[in-house]
């Protein structure tokens, strides 16, 4: 049976990658991508819509899917403030989140981040964290939760601390004990992804580095 997949986030580092190696698979018959902008693809499986995260209830009707991947995401830097920020990384991942639910998706795939933690001190960890939470109380039949370190891959935008994380980190993280904090390419995150939602189970997951990235 093929498959109809729903993508927020489509245009980030792991979501292109995502809409790729779906468009690939014969797996799935179409690519629904939401986003705030247009965005092209050679692929007539993938469909793009242009929405208002503000009022993403108006675009309910989208969110008829079988497999939701749930990609989107900010820094406070691109957003302008810790509030904008939250407003990307949380409320509008939330909200779309609760509509894929009543859609009735089956299947939720989250990107968020190793050491997602709702009372972490950090601010982005925390806020990974807080949506994790949240949408564990959903009522969709399986969700599948991924924690990947920093991000590797070509972006549309330079994050200055990210870059300098990837010269960085690698050798740092060779050292004993560090290996579960090295960084992962956004296309193995993509790849894991598209395997799982291909795969039979129910229930939540939740997916380490060391399950996504073993090597």
């Amino acid at each position: 049976m093929t498959k109809q997949a729903l993508i927020i986030g489509a245009s980030g580092l792991v979501g292109s990658h995502l809409t790729d190696q779906l468009v690939d698979s014969p797996h799935f018959k179409q690519i629904v991508t939401l986003a705030r902008r247009p965005l092209s693809h050679t692929s007539a499986k993938v469909q793009n819509a242009v929405v208002d995260f503000d009022r993403l209830e108006d675009s309910a009707p989208l969110f008829q899917a079988d497999v939701f991947f749930s990609c989107l995401g900010t820094t406070r830097r691109q957003a302008g403030s810790l509030e904008a920020q939250r407003r990307v990384d949380v409320e509008y991942q939330l909200r779309a989140a609760k509509l894929a639910a009543q859609a009735g998706v089956r299947h939720y795939l989250l990107v968020s981040s190793s050491g997602a933690n709702p009372d972490s001190r950090s601010a982005y960890l925390k806020m990974k964290g807080e949506l994790e939470q949240e949408v564990m109380k959903l009522p969709f039949e399986r969700i599948s939760i991924l924690r990947p370190s920093l991000l590797l891959g070509e972006r549309d935008h330079l994050r200055v601390g990210e870059k300098l994380g990837s010269w960085i980190l690698p050798a740092v993280c060779a050292l004993p004990g560090l290996r579960r904090y090295r960084p992962i390419a956004g296309r193995q995150v993509a790849r894991k992804m598209v395997e799982l939602s291909v795969s039979e189970g129910s229930g939540l997951q939740i997916f380490t580095l060391d399950e996504v990235f073993p090597h």
